[in-house]
């Protein structure tokens, strides 16, 4: 247990250099001095520190969390086209098993077929007023205006441009969702940043009063909800195969109709309990691929939305897509850029300028892969023995 019997304790920082070895060796010994931990393993690492500012603060080292490949995965995209591996950071046994499985049994179907419907990142002010007429009058202003209120966005911005301002009145208020295309960063800052300047142009020129928060928390930012499903917050993409029935019952021990009955009873449960997705387990892929390409992990919680949809065809075999409406990802700035993560990005040849929606595509085809994997585990009864065998490291 830390000590705290003394004086508090302070983080050691450097105002010339935070991420000198200096700096870094004082928090380390901080820890050491404090506590029952000597970070032998978390300081071990091939990172150059002086690569982080941006990234983090306070650096001590690194958490290694272990990859693995699953594929190959046979992708018949808009923008990714080919096999690919993909590289899944993860401490759950089986999980990149299954996913290979999944990939297998797609692959031997002839690929999984992806498109990019939709492309977009919000953030939201609302802007409050006197009363519902005033709001009212706001709103058509914001309309007549939107080009001179575009160019003041777009002036923070090389690559952001503002496509769409969505209106949504209540009471007094105006709740807006200002939505960009945002290039190949995911854009949470860059909106910010773009909308606090469009804002600061509104408030100027408005000639009636007004005043705004530049988040009235219906971005959702890092939080599932129904807006973000239904209007598109990232990429939205969708991942689809028509299996034949012959090859699901030789490689997965179980027929394309009982899946389908698995599918309807899944519905329904999905239904009763309120859920972001009817599907099986996509956050489990998402997050071990943003782990290891280096995107926020935290935007899983939106980026794991999904809607599965399948259809029995009349010989038997299974028509089944996956549509991720709120997939945040990047292959430029943020993590994407430091060591490890962008050899997991150059894998894929996912890093950098005009990847971004390759990298959306290859994830959608990941998760559609592992929820045929996963739901035939399932319904075969395979699921239990599975774990028994591949996800147990302890005696």
């Amino acid at each position: 247990m830390p000590d705290l019997s003394t004086s508090p304790l302070k983080i050691p920082r450097s105002r010339d250099d935070d991420y000198s070895a200096t700096a870094i060796a004082a928090r380390r010994e901080l820890v050491r001095t404090h506590t029952q931990s000597a970070l032998d393993h978390v300081g071990s690492h091939s990172l150059d520190p002086t690569t982080l500012p941006g990234n983090i603060e306070n650096f001590v080292g690194v958490a290694q969390v272990p990859i693995g490949l699953a594929g190959p995965v046979l992708v018949n995209g808009e923008h990714a086209q080919g096999e690919f591996l993909v590289p899944l950071a993860t401490t759950e046994g089986t999980l990149v098993a299954s996913y290979s499985r999944g990939m297998k049994l797609c692959r031997d179907a002839g690929g999984i077929t992806t498109t990019v419907l939709d492309d977009r990142m919000q953030r939201a002010p609302v802007f409050s007023f006197g009363s519902a007429r005033e709001a009212k009058a706001f709103s058509t202003w914001l309309e007549e205006n939107f080009e001179p209120i575009a160019a003041a966005a777009e002036a923070t911005t090389s690559s952001g441009k503002l496509v769409e301002i969505q209106q949504f009145s209540v009471s007094k208020l105006l709740y807006t969702r200002f939505n960009y295309t945002t290039g190949d960063a995911a854009g949470q800052n860059m909106t910010g940043k773009a909308t606090f300047a469009a804002c600061a142009w509104i408030k100027q020129n408005y000639p009636g009063e007004l005043h705004f928060l530049l988040e009235g928390q219906f971005a959702t930012d890092k939080k599932t909800s129904v807006v973000n499903m239904l209007h598109t917050r990232g990429k939205r993409v969708v991942a689809e195969i028509t299996l034949p029935a012959a090859l699901v019952e030789e490689q997965m021990n179980v027929s394309t109709d009982k899946l389908w009955a698995a599918r309807l009873r899944g519905q329904l449960g999905a239904v009763m309990s309120v859920t972001n997705n009817n599907g099986n387990h996509s956050a489990n892929g998402i997050t071990a691929l943003f782990i290891a390409t280096g995107q926020d992990v935290a935007n899983v919680a939106e980026s794991s939305a999904l809607y599965g949809f399948s259809e029995l065809l009349p010989n038997g075999d299974l028509y089944t897509s996956v549509t991720l409406p709120s997939l945040i990802v990047a292959t430029y700035g943020g993590g994407t850029g430091l060591a490890t993560q962008r050899e997991c990005l150059e894998i894929m040849d996912c890093y950098g300028a005009g990847k971004v929606h390759k990298l959306a595509e290859i994830i959608a085809a990941t998760v559609l892969a592992g929820e045929l994997s996963l739901g035939s585990a399932v319904v075969a009864e395979e699921w239990v023995q599975a774990h028994d065998d591949l996800g147990r490291n302890r005696p």
